[in-house]
């Protein structure tokens, strides 16, 4: 995503608090992800992390800074880092199928944290619910977004909230629409590799009038352990290439809609 009139420039204070914040659920942060994420200069994060190492707040490391005490969700920030640019189109078009005012279900993911980054770019005026740290976290630094975080049992590799006592907390809401992240679609449907997020995932499309799922194409044709939805129970699938095949055809019989950036 790059820089220019768009993007929602933070002031100093704010940049380094969120730098700081985002080293607590990564081990590692980019000087070139964080100037496209602030609407910024590279030289200008530099600066920033450089401060923040004279403070003994982070250390300094080749092309971006890493927590003082090592980070342990590597996981979720190995996935950060593949198919970025693909993610951020689709996630940038997702975020165009949101309108002000609406009321939002959003789980845990590297896909919907870039959902969350376009949310706040466009200003949209938006209550998310989230049992994501990160999509919290992110949208927090608008005033535009009123987040509502679940409770429930941390995910320390997803920095994620799971469990029944975030389901329950999620049946008290009813919302427009979910944006959801997966793991893999295949004519089977959308699975999942992580079998927590399988009950969170399906009692958000529960409480949800409308249903999007943001699933990159490197997805397509896989399959994991947990199913999450059938073919004809996606409602929206936001994507950067357009299935074909198979996938086409039991997609094209569950009338699911398909968005391309």
């Amino acid at each position: 995503m790059s820089g220019g009139p768009d993007h929602l420039s933070l002031k100093k204070t704010d940049r380094h608090s969120q730098i700081l914040l985002e080293l607590r659920l990564a081990p590692h942060v980019r000087v070139v992800d964080l100037a496209a994420q602030f609407g910024v200069t590279t030289e200008t994060v530099r600066r920033d992390i450089a401060d923040l190492s004279a403070q003994g707040l982070l250390q300094k490391s080749h092309g971006g800074a890493s927590p003082c005490a090592s980070g342990t969700h590597r996981v979720l920030d190995e996935r950060q880092r593949e198919r970025l640019e693909e993610r951020r189109r689709l996630a940038h078009k997702a975020a165009h199928l949101v309108q002000d005012g609406q009321n939002l279900m959003v789980d845990a993911g590297s896909t919907v944290m870039e959902f969350a980054r376009a949310l706040v770019v466009l200003h949209r005026q938006v209550t998310v619910i989230t049992n994501s740290l990160q999509v919290a976290m992110i949208l927090g630094s608008s005033e535009k977004a009123r987040v509502i975080m679940t409770p429930g049992t941390y995910l320390n590799d997803e920095a994620a909230l799971v469990g029944a006592e975030t389901c329950e907390f999620l049946r008290r809401y009813y919302v427009d629409a979910c944006f959801l992240g997966a793991s893999a679609l295949s004519e089977a449907g959308v699975s999942e590799s992580i079998d927590s997020f399988a009950a969170v995932k399906c009692r958000m499309m529960e409480q949800s009038v409308t249903r999007h799922f943001l699933i990159d194409g490197s997805k397509f044709g896989q399959r994991h352990l947990v199913k999450i939805a059938d073919s004809s129970e996606i409602g929206c699938l936001v994507t950067d290439r357009r299935p074909d095949g198979e996938l086409a055809c039991a997609l094209g019989r569950g009338n699911t809609r398909i968005v391309l950036p």
